[in-house]
């Protein structure tokens, strides 16, 4: 929950802002009407505020005087205001406030509200400025610093490389064109070869008047183009934009190899992910185990309980398999299908999984249920495909049930035997 200072004297603006906040369970707004209430509550308890939404005309300020006393307490500070002034609204700007808001309809207050909920994550949003100019630097700074993001900086283009390859967490570059030696273009390039777009965001500059310089830009890798000068409100529009399109293909790639239900990873993605650690297991020469399991008697479940209970019993045993093998490969691979790729020795892996059954018999998942079990096959395997390796272990998992479900079998490579494991 964040607690956000709002200072407005107007009836009408507290109606809107009051019914926005109320769908707003992460935000809890605490309203005053003047400079002095404002000020009286900063002094006494200004850590406890994340940001601010001011209104810049008050009865007791009627020169934006409110927004010097927020800022003093170095707080977010968002500026709502009836009349557009540009010569005040750069002046607002400068002083470090996020945005300058006007009050003229229902998507202004979404916008403020979209800039608070954007405040909380830009704190761990990491930018690095590569520029020669160290006033173009300082002023990028100073303006992106009032958004509470990280800001690095670089001076040219090789110390922007070198920083990038040592901090591989960055999420946007913002590059000038021309830099001795490493040109932005140059340095997006370079990056571009071993960076998706999902990786690193690159905003491009340049105050070359080039009309096709843009273009080049994002032919070469950037996601977006600035030509300078540019004015604060420009600069962060552009950087917000650029992060949230980020953040959607993101979301889109996390949704295409993600088990919505159960938050593990898809059967196209577990098969995916499966081909990379076998590769890298036979470079360095050691075998893998892979488990196939199954909730038993799970269609008995939907059809006595419900299908919500199934969802329930699903998420249950998901989150298990979590907890338990975290540093293991999971996925739901369909239905009540679930696999483990491990590096783990086979009879280890499975000694785990009976461990974790006992764990399993207690999940809540419906009222009146009776306890959630699971069968397993293990199989373990120095050089077959991943597709043997699942088949193997589907094997067991069918041994298993026919034994009488609640219990694993294993079968190490080249044993002939199956062997119970209760």
């Amino acid at each position: 929950m964040r607690n956000i200072l709002v200072v407005e004297d107007s009836p009408m603006v507290l109606k809107i802002l009051e019914q926005m906040f109320r769908q707003q369970a992460d935000l809890q707004p605490l309203f005053c009407a003047t400079l002095n209430e404002a000020q009286v509550l900063l002094e006494a308890s200004a850590e406890l505020f994340f940001a601010a939404i001011i209104d810049l005309n008050l009865p007791d300020a009627p020169n934006g005087e409110i927004v010097d006393l927020v800022l003093h307490y170095q707080l977010p500070c968002i500026v709502l205001t009836g009349s557009y002034d540009e010569q005040r609204r750069e002046e607002m700007l400068l002083k470090g406030v996020v945005d300058y808001v006007l009050k003229e309809s229902q998507y202004s207050y979404d916008y403020a509200f979209r800039l608070l909920h954007r405040l909380e994550r830009n704190r761990s949003v990491k930018i690095l400025v590569a520029d020669d100019s160290n006033a173009t630097r300082h002023f990028i700074r100073n303006v992106l610093r009032s958004h509470l993001y990280q800001i690095h900086e670089a001076a040219d283009g090789e110390e922007a490389l070198r920083i990038l390859q040592e901090q591989p967490d960055f999420d946007l570059l913002i590059t000038d064109h021309s830099m001795p030696g490493l040109s932005g273009f140059e340095l997006t390039k370079v990056l571009r070869q071993k960076l998706k777009r999902h990786d690193l965001s690159i905003l491009g500059l340049s105050a070359d008047s080039k009309g096709s310089l843009s273009a080049q830009f994002i032919k070469h890798g950037a996601d977006d183009f600035l030509r300078k000068p540019f004015c604060p409100e420009e600069l962060t529009c552009r950087v917000m934009s650029t992060l949230e399109r980020r953040e959607l293909l993101n979301a889109l790639q996390r949704a295409a190899q993600i088990d919505s239900l159960t938050n593990l990873y898809n059967r196209r993605a577990f098969y995916e992910q499966g081909h990379n650690l076998l590769q890298a297991a036979r470079r360095s020469q050691r075998p893998l185990s892979v488990a196939m399991l199954d909730l038993d008697l799970f269609k008995r479940i939907n059809d006595d309980f419900g299908h919500a209970s199934g969802d329930a019993a699903l998420v249950g045993f998901a989150r298990l398999l979590q907890e338990a093998f975290g540093q293991t490969l999971i996925g739901r691979l369909g239905g009540e299908e679930f696999a483990l790729l491990s590096p783990q020795p086979a009879a280890q892996l499975a000694s785990q999984l009976d461990q974790l059954r006992q764990r399993c018999a207690v999940v809540p998942y419906a009222k009146g249920a009776p306890p959630l079990s699971f069968s397993a096959g293990v199989y373990q395997s120095a050089d077959e495909a991943l597709e043997t390796l699942l088949q193997q272990a589907d094997l067991r998992l069918y041994q298993a049930k026919q034994q009488g479900r609640a219990r694993t079998c294993i079968q190490l490579d080249g044993q002939p035997a199956t062997q119970p494991v209760a």
